[in-house]
């Protein structure tokens, strides 16, 4: 004897009609589709939280290192920082499209010039470094420095009509 679900047992001792086991069936198949929606919502929602955690936490990682970065930029500067005062000769660059300055000896003048020393900024202040220092800054945060000459890196332009003309080191402008 074969065995029979209990649907066709109870259909075969007259106790649910045809009509109410097909009845049945179906919303016992609706129920196992919903659980299935249900679970798959549930575990698309697990994801997109996890994702979303993730990239905070990634977010709170990179701020907290670009803090850890500006810290020690700050104290690079702040601790290398060769005393200018007593400069007598007016220094003129360039930061942000702004003609500055700063009042140096010639000796440390020249040194920028020559890209021996460096103008750095922290906290709207420029400071004086060695160049050494200036380029463990640069590594870390390039916007730092304001001032950090290359003599090698100084190419004239074939084009250039001024290119026999050049400019003195002692020019003040």
């Amino acid at each position: 004897m074969a065995k029979l679900s209990l649907q066709e047992q109870m259909m075969k001792a007259g106790l649910v009609s045809q009509k109410k086991a097909q009845k049945a069936k179906k919303q016992a198949k609706k129920g196992r589709t919903m659980r299935r929606e249900v679970q798959a919502a549930t575990q698309a929602q697990r994801e997109e939280q996890l994702q979303r955690d993730q990239a905070l936490n990634q977010q709170r990682n990179q701020e907290a290192q670009d803090k850890a970065i500006a810290a020690q930029v700050k104290q690079l500067i702040t601790s290398n920082a060769i005393d200018i005062s007593g400069g007598d000769i007016t220094y003129n660059f360039t930061h942000d499209s702004v003609v500055k300055n700063l009042d140096l000896n010639a000796k440390h003048r020249q040194d920028v010039i020559d890209g021996r020393l460096a103008i750095a900024v922290s906290e709207g202040k420029y400071f004086v470094l060695a160049k050494v220092v200036a380029e463990k800054i640069a590594q870390r945060a390039p916007e730092a420095i304001v001032v950090l000459y290359d003599p090698a890196s100084e190419q004239v332009d074939e084009d250039d009509p001024y290119a026999d003309y050049q400019i003195p080191d002692d020019l003040m402008w």
